[in-house]
Parts: C-alpha cells; structure tokens; sequence
C-alpha cells in the first residue's frame, strides 16, 4: 500500500545506472565498531525510548545487521521509472488472479462477510502488490529501516552524501531536506516493527521486504501491521507472510478508509487511493476487479 508514509516495491520500480552502483560500491556497507558507527545514536534513541537495551544492542552487533547504502539511496536518485501497470491487465494475469480467487473462495467470503469488503477488489490488489504473494521483496526490513532512521545523524548524512552525490540531481540542502523526513519516518516505523516482530516472536533480521519496509503478501507497513493487520484464521499470531492473514487485513483497511457494500466508483477509488496514492495504481486495480 501506498500512503504518505509508504512506498512499495509492488508500484514503483526505480532504474539506477551502473556508475551509480559502482559508486556504491556494494549494496551493503559493512557495519563497523559493531554498527556503532552507523547505528550508534539510533541505538542511544531506541533505548532512551524504552527499548530492551540487551536486545537492541544484541540486534546491531549481529553481522546481519547492515548499512543499506544502495537501497536507501534509491530515495536519493532523480532517476525513477514508473511500473508498467498494464503488465496486471494482460489475459495471463488476469487468468491467474482468477485463479486465486477460486483458490482461496473461503477466505474471501469470509472477509466479504466481516468486513463487506468486494473479493475482486482484495484479489487486484495482492496481484499487484506482490503477483498474489509471489513476490515480496528481497531487502531486510530491519536494515532499511534502520539505515533510513539513521540518517538523523549528522555523521551519517555526510556519509551517505558523500556517496552519492554525484549520482543525484538533488541539491545538497534538498538532500538534507529529504533526509530529514525520511528519517523521522522511518524511525517511526522501525520502532513499530521491532513491537510487532517483539510481539510475535520474530527474528527481526530474518523479515524480508520492500526497499522502503513494506512487508507480507499485502505490503503493509509495520505501523499499519499494529493498526489494522488481522489474525484470519484465529491461530493468535499475525502472519502476513499467510493469504488469509493478508486477505483478512486488506479487508479491514479497506473498510477502515470507507469501503462498504455496494460502494459507488468515485467512493471506490478514493477508498484504494488510501492504500496507494497513484492514480495508474487505483485506475488498475479498479480495471482489474471489472475483469474478474
């Protein structure tokens, strides 16, 4: 899903040229000092605000636990391509979604019945989100998450800058800008999966998901997980790595944003706008949905 707050792999693939990489150097910068260096004030704010400091202390010293240069500086670069939606449109996707949804008839019933939420609907937006679970991202949550929110740092601003400077046609206050507010968002949401991963009894290292953090078959947020992400089968664990997991809390955050039965288009769009703020998005998913 898409919100002020979230960009998912699902819409948004970005193109960067191979100087770019080579400037880079590799996709991963090797923590140092046990990520002190690059984690380090981040570490100070997770415990300062009442994190575990054994644990969070314990997840950065792991050699897992990585500075993603070349992820978090796709938010960085001006050159971008937008998803060729017609891709979900062609016969064979449509054919599959269709296909999945006599799969998994039961746990879309059953989250037309709770929540009054249209199947085609559900079913549109997992095919784009991840190719009906296919698909779901091959970046630690952890990492990005954590190199984005450490970009508060002055230190590691520099650094980062320093790399990808002549990459970018940003200038160097806008770069400060942006880094700013994709500091404090990602703060945010790095605080809300380690809750979540706590919660569930998940390794937080292991999680892989999109370049901005958006994870499961449905590409939630972990803001969004603790929000409106539901248990669709009552085994008392959220699992959106699970369809009807991921089925059921679609569900629930249509309705959230106003989805109801018999829901007029303009209603409509707006409702699937929430979830992702693109107009080609929507206009798909809504097409998609008439096709099925």
């Amino acid at each position: 899903m898409f919100d002020a707050k979230r960009i998912c792999t699902g819409h948004i693939f970005v193109i960067i040229c191979l100087l770019f990489f080579h400037a880079c150097s590799h996709s991963r910068t090797t923590a140092y000092a046990d990520n002190g260096g690059y984690f380090g004030s981040l570490q100070q704010r997770l415990v300062r605000e009442g994190f575990d400091e054994a644990r969070i202390r314990g997840l950065y010293r792991q050699p897992r636990a990585t500075f993603e240069t070349q992820a978090v500086a796709l938010y960085f670069v001006h050159n971008e391509g937008k998803l060729n939606y017609g891709q979900f449109l062609d016969r064979g996707s449509v054919e599959k979604a269709r296909i999945y949804m006599n799969t998994h008839k039961a746990d879309l019933e059953k989250a037309e019945k709770a929540y009054g939420v249209d199947p085609k609907i559900i079913t549109a937006i997992l095919s784009v989100e991840t190719r009906l679970g296919r698909y779901t991202g091959k970046t630690g949550v952890f990492n990005i998450l954590s190199t984005m929110a450490a970009l508060a740092d002055p230190k590691v601003r520099e650094m980062l800058w320093g790399k990808i400077s002549s990459s970018t046609r940003l200038t160097r206050k806008a770069f400060e800008d942006k880094a700013e507010e994709k500091s404090d968002w990602a703060y945010n949401e790095l605080r809300s999966f380690l809750t979540y991963t706590a919660k569930e009894n998940l390794d937080p290292l292991k999680i892989k998901g999109s370049y901005a953090g958006a994870m499961g078959f449905c590409q939630f947020m972990p803001s969004n997980i603790l929000t409106l992400a539901r248990d669709g089968n009552n085994d008392g664990r959220i699992d959106l790595f699970s369809h009807v997991d991921a089925i059921i809390s679609i569900a629930n955050y249509l309705k959230h944003y106003g989805w109801h039965p018999g829901i007029e288009r303009k209603k409509a769009y707006e409702v699937v706008y929430s979830y992702n703020h693109s107009s080609y998005y929507v206009n798909t998913i809504l097409k998609i949905a008439e096709r099925l």
